[in-house]
């Protein structure tokens, strides 16, 4: 089910989605530093900062991520779209009320670290409903280009040789084919080595060894 917000067959929504999911989870990760550390006020600075960058890429991810709901026309994935856009509205939301406590020092500590534990907890359930539209629905992937490549003579066969063909091992395998047919041959060359001999002293070569 293709989406139209992509660059170069790429969807742009889950590319940017992984900017915020990393800001906010680091800033959770340096609120429980925080609490440990002598430096508690560098850690705060920290949690504090990175919080406001997965704001600022949280928003950046909406706009595609809008456009490519908006294409959608299957009903029941379009629900789980809106479900999915509405948790990750309340989860911006809610950092953005985290950050300005924050910064203004209006609640404790401990306040602000709770607000960050549920927006985390709400991102995972947001993630749930991102991963069912993908899998489940195929919700931006191609399944058309997928299809052709596949039933494509020349592409089956290319990918077929590369995955009988191990990195590092074609050396070996080489290798190993010369010295099969350097086995094979051996006979063959003891064999000529024999008539020839048997010639030189005027005697006939039946094509067997002599048995002692």
């Amino acid at each position: 089910m293709r989406t139209p917000a992509q660059i170069g067959g790429h969807p742009i929504h889950p590319m940017l989605v992984t900017i915020p999911i990393g800001l906010w989870i680091f800033s959770l990760v340096a609120d429980f530093i925080a609490l440990r550390s002598g430096s508690a006020d560098i850690w705060h600075a920290a949690a504090l900062y990175t919080m406001v960058g997965g704001i600022i890429g949280a928003l950046c991810a909406a706009i595609p991520g809008l456009v490519d709901l908006l294409s959608l026309g299957d009903h029941p994935v379009k629900t789980t779209a809106l479900t999915h856009m509405t948790i990750n509205l309340c989860i911006v939301v809610l950092y953005i009320v985290n950050a300005w406590t924050r910064f203004h020092n209006t609640v404790a500590p401990n306040v602000s670290l709770w607000l960050s534990i549920i927006g985390i907890a709400a991102l995972l359930v947001s993630g749930w409903l991102g991963g069912k539209m993908v899998y489940e629905a195929g919700v931006a992937v191609h399944t058309e280009d997928a299809a052709a490549m596949a039933g494509s003579t020349s592409w089956t066969r290319e990918r077929a040789s590369s995955w009988n063909r191990t990195p590092g091992t074609t050396g070996a395998a080489m290798r190993g084919e010369r010295a099969m047919a350097s086995d094979s041959a051996g006979p063959a060359r003891e064999t000529d080595r024999m008539r020839e001999e048997r010639a030189a002293a005027g005697r006939p070569f039946s094509g067997e060894p002599p048995r002692e």
